[in-house]
C-alpha cells in the first residue's frame, strides 16, 4: 500500500507539472486534451445534470430577438417601433416590460439555459426548443393553450414582424428549456464565423432592427 501511495504520488507531480507548468509542445498538446477531456466528460454532463437540460449553454445564431443597440437599446424607442405588433397580439407595454431579456440579445451571445417544466413557463418567457431545422429556435412566448393535458406554447421573435409557421403550436415534447441569463455577449461568435458563408445572404452579418 506503501509504495502504491508513492508511486501514484510521483505520478500526479509529473502529470501536475505537465498539464500546468511544462512550456513544451508535449506539455501544451497534453494540457489541451487534458481540458479537452474534462469539459467533455465532467463539466458538461455535471452541467446538464444540475440544470436539467441537454443544451445549459446557447449560442444565439440570428437577429430574430435582436434590439437596435443591444444591451444599450432604448426600451421606449424600441416599443414605439413594435407597439403594433404587440397590441395584435393584447401584450400592453407595462407587460412586456415586466419580461425577461426586454432589451432582447444579439447573434453570437451565449445565454444559460435551465429546464423548465411546461406548467412553469409563462408569457413573456424565453424559451429554445426544436423544430424541423438544424439547430433550435430561441423566441418569447406569446401564447400558452393547454390541450388534453398538455401544454401548446406559441411564440415570436421580438425583432420579426410576425410568427413562423412552425412557432404557431409548440407542443410541450418540443421544448428544450427556458434562457434566464446572457452570459457573454458576442462571444459566441468565435463559432459562428466559420458557418456564415452557408448561410442565405439575407442571414449573414451583424444585426439591424426590422
Amino acid at each position: 500500500m506503501k509504495n502504491f501511495k508513492k508511486s501514484f504520488k510521483n505520478f500526479w507531480k509529473k502529470f501536475w507539472f505537465i498539464v500546468w507548468k511544462d512550456n513544451s509542445l508535449k506539455g501544451w498538446i497534453i494540457s489541451i486534451l487534458f481540458l479537452f477531456i474534462v469539459i467533455k466528460l465532467i463539466f458538461f454532463p455535471l452541467l446538464n445534470l444540475v440544470t436539467g437540460t441537454a443544451l445549459p449553454l446557447a449560442i444565439v445564431e440570428s437577429c430574430s430577438m435582436y434590439h437596435s443597440g443591444n444591451i444599450f437599446s432604448n426600451f421606449d424607442n424600441w416599443w414605439d417601433r413594435h407597439d403594433v405588433k404587440y397590441f395584435e397580439l393584447d401584450i400592453t407595454k407595462s407587460e412586456f416590460e415586466e419580461f425577461s431579456f426586454k432589451r432582447g440579445f444579439n447573434k453570437g451571445d451565449i445565454l444559460f439555459i435551465i429546464g423548465k417544466k411546461p406548467e412553469k413557463i409563462e408569457i413573456g418567457d424565453v424559451i429554445i426548443f426544436e423544430v424541423n431545422q438544424r439547430n433550435p429556435i430561441i423566441h418569447r412566448v406569446i401564447n400558452i393553450q393547454q390541450e388534453n393535458e398538455n401544454y401548446i406554447f406559441s411564440t415570436i421573435g421580438d425583432n420579426n414582424n410576425g410568427q413562423l409557421s412552425f412557432e404557431r403550436a409548440i407542443s410541450e415534447d418540443k421544448i428544450v428549456g427556458k434562457a434566464v441569463i446572457r452570459l457573454v455577449p458576442y462571444i459566441g461568435w468565435i463559432k459562428l464565423v466559420f458557418f456564415e458563408a452557408n448561410k442565405p445572404i439575407s442571414e449573414r452579418g451583424l444585426c439591424s432592427e426590422n
